[in-house]
């Protein structure tokens, strides 16, 4: 089957995959688990996932959200997908009502157009979920709090320190603007996909210090991990053995501490990168692996 010919959700379960296999530093992947997930759960989600977007747009947002989530837990114990799936929901939803053009004004207006039911139920997901890190905020706290009527109020409380509320909030211009331009860039300079992923994860946490690293370990050490991810770009071309080695110390540094440094937001940026590619079709994936 030509891949211009699969459906949105089979578009979705792609991304995630090859996110997954990708060997990004501090994620899982390939040749890399944690101690409670494993490569495997998360090939896991992306099959899970894959039938329930291809229901959206019928599927409200909300209802996206909360029944990805839900197939996800059928399969795994963990929250392996929850950005993912908040991210590719709205991306999914416009794609498949554009055919395919996705754009910040598109994302808004359907964001806009979401309602109080919406925003219960991504709150019903991300409790089901328990992620990791979340804390105690004052106003809409999504383990506290009645959630609001617009989820829009809910991302805009967030933003500060969520990138993926942020997104959201700003109609994904982060991941539209920077995250998929700079796979693009190195795919259109010959990069095998692996290593365009790479530097664009590495050049998304130089840019943009990792939001999950700050909730579960402060601001301070997300600041030093986009320090040190700044570092690997510039030791050397990609491949070379100096980027080599600056690659390996940090992909250990961001292991330690039981994983506690996992760059999960970046992870989940690259997977909505990589679907706006596929729905793009500006990646090859005959040519992905080399």
């Amino acid at each position: 089957m030509n891949p211009r010919a699969w459906s949105i959700g089979q578009w979705v379960t792609t991304a995630c995959t090859l996110e997954v296999s990708i060997p990004k530093p501090g994620n899982v992947h390939r040749s890399a688990d944690f101690s409670d997930t494993c490569f495997q759960d998360f090939l896991l989600s992306a099959i899970a996932i894959g039938p329930v977007f291809d229901a959206t747009p019928s599927l409200a947002l909300g209802s996206a959200v909360l029944r990805a989530v839900e197939s996800t837990l059928q399969v795994v114990n963990r929250n392996t997908n929850l950005g993912m799936i908040l991210l590719l929901a709205p991306l999914a939803a416009v794609a498949k009502a554009a055919d395919g053009e996705l754009t910040s004004q598109s994302i808004l207006q359907y964001l806009e157009n979401t309602t109080a039911e919406d925003c219960r139920e991504i709150y019903q997901a991300i409790a089901l979920c328990q992620p990791g890190g979340l804390g105690k905020v004052s106003k809409f706290d999504v383990q506290n709090a009645e959630p609001p009527e617009h989820i829009l109020a809910a991302m805009r409380q967030a933003e500060s320190r969520d990138m993926i509320a942020r997104q959201y909030v700003n109609g994904f211009s982060e991941v539209l603007n920077f995250v998929w331009p700079e796979i693009r860039t190195h795919l259109m300079n010959g990069k095998s996909l692996v290593e365009a992923v790479i530097q664009a994860h590495l050049r998304s946490m130089h840019e943009y210090p990792d939001s999950l690293i700050a909730r579960k370990n402060g601001e301070a050490l997300a600041a030093k991990s986009a320090a040190m991810a700044g570092h690997v770009l510039s030791s050397g071309a990609v491949g070379e053995s100096a980027w080599l080695k600056a690659l390996a110390d940090f992909d250990f540094w961001l292991r330690a501490d039981g994983n506690r440094r996992n760059p999960g937001t970046t992870a989940d940026l690259i997977a909505a990168a990589i679907f706006v590619g596929l729905v793009n079709d500006e990646i090859d994936l005959k040519r992905a692996w080399r």
